[in-house]
């Protein structure tokens, strides 16, 4: 990865990307993922990344995540640039910095719901803060479910367990990919709302890649990309903003929403 010369991120920017590039494939057949981003994610905010399909949203999920490495630029976690971070303080930072939640849930299916939402931690050898724990846990509505295991749990408790998990180690951003994209409509209002809860209740910081115009009205902040390029942003949306925003933009980028 190049770095590019940037101050670190403010207080109250939990995130920040400078300058991110990212291409797939050679010559006739390169795609740009990512093309020169440059965005700050605030801390206690929760943003929705919106665009049409190609638009580069995941890959820059993936990027701000440390899960994928940009051709060049920067993020920073806080005020750390990760680029020039090993293997092995990567696998720390996002142990211990950030949190993420895929849309397939992600859960061992051998472990009960408490068990999966304490893995993290277990494997970083540390004890849980019980109060944090006990709080988060109240958060999610699962407190008669923590002996259940995956195949026990609906679709929506699933993806709580994982939200849970996620949240658990007090990670300074939690990033969503989709976290509603195998959901129905009421479970996925259901993990909504929690995800709303943890940021409004803990101050917690959350970057949701979905493109759903429900689920980012549940947001603070959207970020529209086409063509791995930042091209619009709305505070405080709604739905039908956001539907005609992302109606303009698939004319644009020339994909669906």
């Amino acid at each position: 990865m190049t770095s590019t010369t940037a101050e670190p991120a403010r207080p109250d920017v939990a995130a920040r990307v400078v300058g991110l590039t990212k291409t797939y494939g050679k010559d006739d057949a390169v795609v740009h993922a990512l093309a020169g981003v440059t965005l700050d994610l605030h801390a206690g905010e929760f943003t929705a990344v919106m665009g049409p399909s190609g638009s580069g949203k995941s890959t820059l999920m993936h990027v701000c995540a440390a899960l994928d490495r940009p051709d060049e630029g920067e993020v920073y976690i806080g005020d750390r640039a990760i680029g020039g971070l090993k293997d092995k303080e990567l696998t720390l930072l996002r142990r211990d910095e950030i949190g993420f939640v895929f849309q397939s849930f992600n859960l061992v299916p051998t472990l009960t719901a408490q068990e999966n939402i304490l893995l993290p931690l277990a494997i970083a050898g540390r004890k849980p803060d019980q109060a944090w724990f006990d709080s988060v846990i109240a958060t999610v509505g699962l407190t008669d479910r923590l002996g259940h295991k995956p195949n026990e749990l609906s679709g929506g408790q699933q993806q709580r367990v994982a939200v849970a998990r996620a949240l658990v180690s007090r990670p300074r951003i939690v990033f969503a990919d989709e976290p509603t994209g195998n959901l129905d409509s009421r479970s996925g209002a259901e993990v909504l709302d929690l995800l709303r809860a943890s940021v409004d209740d803990h101050g917690q910081t959350v970057v949701m890649v979905t493109h759903d115009p429900v689920a980012a009205a549940y947001t603070d902040r959207v970020v529209f990309l086409v063509d791995g390029r930042v091209v619009e942003e709305r505070r405080d949306p709604d739905r039908d903003a956001i539907l005609e925003i992302m109606a303009r933009l698939s004319e644009v980028g020339g994909g669906q929403p």
